[in-house]
């Protein structure tokens, strides 16, 4: 039968495309309030599609932007139910001139598909839905039972999904959660993500007194908060880049001898990857290559900082306030919350007599990790292999996707992250895109995933 559905989508690939750029038209910015009506539209629009290919469909209110949850239903036999999550709302176009053609009058150049939502997550997303259609068409039911979970609020910090998994926990109830917003490792080389970083991201505020000082009329008789904020940055870290903040590596666990050959069997040039940033130098943790230090351990960096005056030409004064952004990326089995404490306890230690500080928390969330002997996670390698005619690497991911440790929490389910898009697809910026071949290529993917899951 897979040969048959493979066959069907082959021969409907230009509809296929077709189709995505109807989608693709639709304006659906969640960050615009006068977007609105593109939100709506592509709610619509999806809801739509599985309609009229007899998958059941609705359409979920939230207090923001509307999600759309479909199902293929129960079948016969014991496989796993798969829970298709994606997002329909996408990031504001910018600058206009920057764009070739226009971001939402979608344009095929070279072989890549140009419009904004391609790659973040329109296209990505839609190829699950037309493999599920081509089932649906060929063989009248779907092998495993599917559903699908379709949000219009990933790219302002999916603010209700947490509602939604608690409020619709039996309608989405599954054994595994699949994606498609995640990177292939090459042009040539597919991949399948099963670790993400976790994050806590924190505002540092120091306040000396009311105003900014003349620094020769009050220099060496008040603090400064700026040489304050300085010197607290420079003792979060050692010589060896190592994090000084108390218990900061407590939890980490050692990677294991699987995990460490996997990144060593991947091809990974680090001149290039250097290159590739203009940089002059690779640095990091002592001990640990540069995979590791990207995808295994955690980190801190300063993100920004705002002190004193930084206009042309020169103001000497004491600046009255500093502050600093930090971030802290973490790996599996630390714990945001308890990390988050530590570094609190860690400003306050090292505050100086003289200044006062405030911490503004915005992000906690732990880290994912689906272990590398799952069978779900093997299937899917083994549908990417059949899909793309190369089998995947195995990759972590130094960003967050707090989504995914709320699916473990919520639903019980591990996530299968696997992405069809290329790494320099500029997602969020200017000239997005999909390579119209790795757009069929998932499609086809995504049909051998629902096989395979089936065996």
């Amino acid at each position: 039968m897979i040969n048959d559905i493979i066959s069907h989508i082959d021969a409907y690939r230009e509809d296929a495309l077709s189709r995505l750029n109807e989608l693709l038209r639709i304006p659906s910015i969640s960050t615009d309030p006068e977007a609105k009506p593109g939100i709506r539209a592509a709610a619509n629009w999806i809801h739509g599609f599985f309609e009229n290919c007899g998958i059941e469909s609705m359409i979920l209110e939230t207090e923001g932007h509307p999600a759309v949850i479909a199902d293929t239903g129960p079948v016969d036999g014991d496989g796993p139910t798969v829970l298709i999550y994606g997002h329909y709302d996408v990031q504001p176009t910018g600058d206009p001139s920057l764009w070739k053609s226009e971001p939402f009058a979608p344009e095929v150049r070279d072989g890549r598909l140009y419009a904004r939502g391609s790659a973040d997550d329109k296209g990505q997303v839609f190829t699950h839905m037309l493999a599920a259609e081509a089932w649906k068409k060929v063989a009248g039911k779907l092998p495993i039972r599917v559903k699908f979970l379709i949000e219009g609020e990933e790219e302002i910090g999916s603010k209700h999904l947490g509602k939604i998994l608690e409020e619709q926990k039996d309608r989405l109830a599954c054994d595994y959660v699949c994606l498609s917003d995640t990177p292939k490792l090459s042009e040539e080389k597919p991949a399948i993500t099963y670790g993400t970083k976790g994050m806590v991201y924190k505002e540092i505020n120091y306040t000396a007194q009311t105003q900014d000082l003349h620094s020769g009329a009050f220099g060496g008789t008040f603090p400064n908060p700026g040489n304050a904020l300085n010197e607290l940055i420079a003792k979060m870290k050692d010589g060896d880049h190592r994090v000084t903040i108390e218990g900061f590596y407590d939890d980490v666990l050692d990677s294991t001898p699987e995990e460490l050959a996997s990144l060593k069997s991947l091809p990974f040039d680090e001149e290039a990857y250097r290159n590739s940033v203009g940089a002059k130098a690779l640095v990091g943790e002592k001990g640990f290559t540069t995979l590791q230090r990207r995808w295994l351990r955690p980190t801190l960096d300063v993100n920004g900082l705002l002190c004193g005056f930084t206009g042309e030409g020169s103001m000497t004064i004491i600046p009255a306030k500093a502050m600093a952004k930090v971030s802290m990326r973490l790996v599996p089995n630390q714990s945001a919350e308890k990390i988050s404490a530590s570094f609190d306890k860690f400003v306050e230690k090292h505050t100086p007599d003289g200044i006062d500080y405030k911490i503004k928390t915005f992000t906690l969330c732990d880290a994912y990790m689906c272990p590398l002997t799952n069978p779900g996670l093997k299937q899917a390698a083994a549908a990417v292999e059949a899909g793309f005619g190369v089998a995947p690497a195995f990759t972590r991911e130094g960003g967050s996707l707090p989504i995914l440790p709320l699916f473990k929490k919520v639903l019980g389910a591990e996530s299968l992250m696997v992405g069809f898009s290329l790494p320099t697809c500029n997602l969020h910026g200017p000239n997005e895109f999909m390579v119209v071949d790795d757009f069929y290529k998932g499609i086809r993917t995504s049909a051998h995933l629902f096989d395979k899951m089936a065996n």
